[in-house]
């Protein structure tokens, strides 16, 4: 991989004696990253987003900072500008292989990368790759109108997301994802769940295009009871590792007080009898961290649409705790690597 990179972290930077807030970038190496806001400060009716060479020297006061403990924190309210395909608010890094050589489009190859049995998987930025995160989610959204959604009092911490082609015919190229790490915590429960969902690689329109979720801490979003002692609690660090070797995708989480866990999936090979059959084989991915807020405003049932409040004053929503907020204290991307060392 042409464009590892290395985090420095907690207590890993110098602060200028200058009086003067130091940008995430000044604690993390953010070289490789661009940022979407739930926000609009351009106006042009898009959420905001900080190119690789914008993010160097980039905060926003309210929405990606560093804390006190010199955490990277993004927040995202649950009403607020949103991107064309989704409902839901984000304060989120995008990988972005080609650093700052704009020359390489964001969907191009040289941006992305594949597993090693994709069809010219060697034109890719990268066979494979590696996100390593340590995180202590410190909210997620109070208030839903339709709690029993599976979407709802949740975020999304970390995830791969694959590329949407301007055709689908061979398969692939549909812009679903093969993992999406989540946090859930219902109000009033002492803790909440870690957990992971894998997207079945078929068409939107496909009644079988479901998520097919994994437990690892506590539980997954089929669950409705408090998990006590076996969640995370909010303001608890735990760690996650993805790494996509060769064709395979293999996961591990880790919790000083629960321990590790370490599971894996086939990249080529169908989930079950109703996913793709060559899963993502065929498709350009990248990875994604931050606050991914699944508490979305709309209504009408289902999986996704919680009816969450939110009044997009963002000082009234975060009065009303109509937000998520995640801190991370160690970010790194790096080149995949054989499974028995995933977990280091």
């Amino acid at each position: 991989m042409t464009a590892a990179v290395a985090a420095i972290g907690l207590g890993g930077v110098a602060y200028a004696d200058d009086h003067s807030t130091p940008p995430p970038a000044s604690a993390f190496d953010l070289s490789y990253w661009k940022i979407t806001l739930p926000d609009d400060q351009n106006s042009d009716n898009k959420p905001d987003e900080i190119s690789v060479a914008k993010l160097k020297s980039y905060q926003h006061p309210d929405f990606f900072y560093l804390d006190d403990q010199g955490r990277m924190v993004f927040t995202a309210p649950n009403k607020a500008i949103t991107t064309a395909n989704s409902s839901n608010t984000r304060s989120e890094l995008r990988q972005m292989l080609r650093g700052s050589n704009t020359k390489i489009g964001t969907h191009d190859p040289g941006n992305n990368f594949a597993v090693e049995a994709r069809k010219g998987s060697d034109k890719f930025a990268s066979v494979g790759g590696r996100l390593d995160a340590t995180l202590r989610v410190d909210h997620v959204a109070l208030n839903a109108g339709e709690p029993t959604a599976k979407a709802a009092y949740s975020v999304v911490v970390g995830q791969i997301h694959a590329v949407k082609y301007k055709s689908t015919k061979s398969g692939f190229g549909y812009g679903n994802e093969p993992i999406k790490i989540y946090y859930k915590k219902y109000p009033g429960h002492e803790s909440g769940r870690v957990f992971w969902n894998y997207e079945r690689n078929l068409a939107k329109d496909d009644p079988d295009r479901n998520d097919l979720s994994v437990p690892v801490f506590g539980g997954n979003w089929n669950d409705t009871e408090d998990p006590g002692d076996a969640g995370i609690k909010l303001g608890e660090e735990f760690s996650y590792t993805i790494n996509v070797h060769r064709n395979t995708m293999y996961v591990t989480f880790q919790n000083e007080r629960l321990g590790t866990v370490t599971q894996s999936r086939s990249l080529v090979r169908g989930a079950d009898e109703k996913d793709n059959p060559y899963a993502y084989g065929g498709d350009s991915l990248y990875f994604k961290a931050g606050a991914y807020n699944q508490c979305s405003t709309k209504s009408g049932g289902g999986n996704w649409y919680a009816a969450c409040a939110g009044t997009g004053d963002w000082d009234i929503d975060k009065a009303n705790g109509d937000y998520a907020q995640v801190s991370f204290s160690r970010l790194v991307l790096s080149d995949s690597n054989p499974p028995q060392q995933a977990s280091k």
